[in-house]
C-alpha cells in the first residue's frame, strides 16, 4: 500500500509492513518526531498540543497512539475527540498551545489516515519545518520524559460549539437575514464529523437541516471527495425535499461544495468564487487561490478593483501568499475557503455562513446565483503512478514541448492558453499525477485533459 511524507503531513494506508504504510510503529515514530520538534522550538517547563480527529474507522486507534506518545515526551494534550480540521486550528491559539495534530486523511477513502501537523498559530507547517520533523524521525535524537515528568491528557468536547460561536461572531455573517430567509438545506456529512458540525451551525442560523449520511461512523457511504460523480444521493434528496440547496463536506470539514435547488452541482471551484464575491462586495481587496483553481476568482476580484494571484498547490502555499498580498479572502478550487478574519485555514463552516449570507442578502436561488459568474468548465483527471513513470522527466518534456506558451513551473507545469489552461502536477497526498484543465465548455476541458494524458503516455513510452 502507501506511506506519503510531505508538507501535507504523514499520510498512509492502515495495515501492512512498517515503513510502507501508516502502521502503529510509524504513527509513534512521527508523533515522537513532531513532539521533539515542538520541544526544540521553545525552552519552557510545560508544553501543550491540541489533538482532534475525523470519524474514520482507524481514528480512535491512531489518536490513542499519538496522544500517549506525546504524553511519553512530557507534553500535555488537549483531546478534542471527534472534531474538524478547522476546529483544531482555531483551538490551538485559544488554548495557548504549542501546536496541534489533526488525524484525518481528508478526502481519501476509509483505509487512509494521516497526521496533519500545526504550528503554535494553528496553521500548517511550512516546508522547512516539515523537513526538520522528517529528519528528526530518521535520527536517534528523540528522548522521552522520566516518570515524574509525563504529560497529561485533558478532554475538551466543547470546541465544535466554540468554533460555531466564532463563526457567528464574524461581522460579515448576516445571521438576521439568514434567519429571515427560512432556508431548508440538505447536508451530506459523509458519515464523519461534518455530520455533527454543519447541522449545528445551520440550526444556530435558523436554517432547517435535512441530514443525509450524518452519523459519524467512519463508514463513508460514497467516495468522500466532494465531486459531482459521488453526489447522486445528495442531488436526489435536494429535489425530493424541495430544499433550497445541498451542502457536502469532506470527512474533516475543510472542503465545501454545493448542489443547487435542481440537484445540479454549483461547482466546487465556485464555492470560493461565491464566498469571495460576498466578502469583496463588503471589503474590497486582493485574493489568492492555487494554480489549479478557476479563472473565475480572478474575474470576480478584478470586478471589485482587487488584485488576484495564484500560488503553488497546498494550503500552506496559499496562506503564505495571502499574507504577503494582504488578501481579504483566498483558498483552493477544491472547495476550500480561507477567510483571515476568522483564521488562516480552509474552513467549511465559515464558507457555509458566508454563502448563506450572500444568498439571504441577494434573495436569489442558488442556480440564479451561479448564472451571475463567468462560466468556466473544469476537468479533473489523474494517472496512477507506476515505478516506470518518471514524473519529473515527463513534466520537463512537456515544458520543453510548450516552451512558446505561457508557462508556470512553481508547482509542476501549468500552461495558459488564450481560452483555457492545463495544470500537470504530482499529488502531495496520493500516488498519482493530477491533470486539471479549464475551458469555455466541458467538452473542450475534457478533450484538453485527454490530449495531455495521451501526450504523457507517449512521452513515458519514449
Amino acid at each position: 500500500m502507501t506511506l506519503i511524507k510531505s508538507i501535507s503531513g504523514i499520510r498512509g494506508t492502515i495495515g501492512g509492513p512498517v515503513g510502507d504504510n501508516l502502521t502503529p510503529i510509524d504513527v509513534v515514530k512521527f508523533a515522537s518526531a513532531y513532539g521533539t520538534w515542538i520541544k526544540q522550538q521553545l525552552n519552557k517547563e510545560h508544553y501543550r498540543v491540541v489533538v482532534g480527529r475525523d470519524a474514520r474507522i482507524s481514528g480512535e486507534m491512531i489518536q490513542d497512539l499519538v496522544m500517549n506518545t506525546l504524553v511519553g515526551l512530557g507534553i500535555h494534550v488537549i483531546d478534542l475527540g471527534l472534531s474538524t480540521t478547522p476546529t483544531v486550528e482555531i483551538a490551538v491559539p485559544l488554548e495557548h498551545a504549542d501546536g496541534g495534530i489533526i488525524l484525518t486523511a481528508s478526502h481519501n477513502p476509509k483505509q487512509w489516515n494521516a497526521l496533519k501537523l500545526l504550528n503554535r498559530k494553528g496553521e500548517f507547517l511550512g516546508a522547512a519545518e516539515g523537513a526538520k520533523i522528517l529528519e528528526i524521525a530518521e535520527s536517534d535524537t528523540m528522548s522521552f520524559a522520566q516518570v515524574d515528568n509525563l504529560g497529561k491528557i485533558t478532554r475538551n468536547d466543547a470546541y465544535i460549539d466554540i468554533h460555531i460561536d466564532e463563526v457567528l461572531e464574524l461581522p460579515l455573517v448576516n445571521a438576521k437575514a439568514i434567519k429571515a430567509a427560512k432556508f431548508k438545506v440538505v447536508v451530506d456529512g459523509v458519515n464523519s464529523t461534518g455530520g455533527i458540525a454543519v447541522p449545528l451551525l445551520l440550526e444556530r442560523l435558523g436554517v432547517e437541516p435535512i441530514k443525509l449520511f450524518c452519523e459519524p461512523t467512519g463508514h463513508f457511504p460514497h467516495n468522500p471527495e466532494p465531486l459531482k460523480e459521488h453526489l447522486g444521493d445528495l442531488s436526489k434528496k435536494v429535489v425530493k425535499e424541495n430544499a433550497d440547496f445541498g451542502i457536502v463536506v469532506d470527512p474533516d470539514v475543510d472542503r465545501l461544495a454545493f448542489v443547487d435547488e435542481n440537484g445540479n452541482m454549483f461547482g466546487e471551484d465556485y464555492t470560493l468564487v461565491a464566498c469571495a464575491d460576498y466578502v469583496l462586495s463588503k471589503t474590497p481587496g486582493n485574493t489568492v487561490s492555487n494554480m489549479s483553481s478557476t479563472r473565475a476568482l480572478r474575474d470576480v476580484t478584478e470586478k471589485y478593483g482587487g488584485h488576484y494571484e495564484a500560488s503553488a498547490v497546498g494550503e500552506v502555499h496559499v496562506v503564505e501568499l495571502m499574507k504577503k498580498n494582504n488578501a481579504v479572502i483566498g483558498g483552493e478550487g477544491n472547495g476550500g475557503v480561507i477567510y483571515p478574519e476568522s483564521h488562516y485555514g480552509r474552513d467549511a463552516l465559515v464558507g457555509v455562513a458566508l454563502f448563506l449570507s450572500l444568498l439571504a442578502e441577494r434573495k436569489m436561488s442558488v442556480s440564479a446565483l451561479r448564472e451571475t459568474y463567468p462560466n468556466y468548465f473544469m476537468s479533473k483527471k489523474r494517472i496512477e503512478l507506476t515505478p516506470e513513470l518518471d514524473v519529473d522527466a515527463v513534466l520537463k518534456a512537456i515544458e520543453n514541448r510548450y516552451q512558446n506558451e505561457q508557462l508556470t513551473t512553481i508547482d509542476g507545469v501549468k500552461i495558459d492558453f488564450d481560452n483555457s489552461w492545463v495544470h500537470l502536477r504530482k499529488s502531495n497526498t496520493e500516488p498519482i499525477v493530477r491533470i486539471y484543465t479549464e475551458a469555455k465548455s466541458q467538452e473542450e476541458a475534457d478533450g484538453l485533459a485527454d490530449k495531455f494524458i495521451a501526450e504523457i503516455g507517449e512521452i513515458a513510452k519514449g
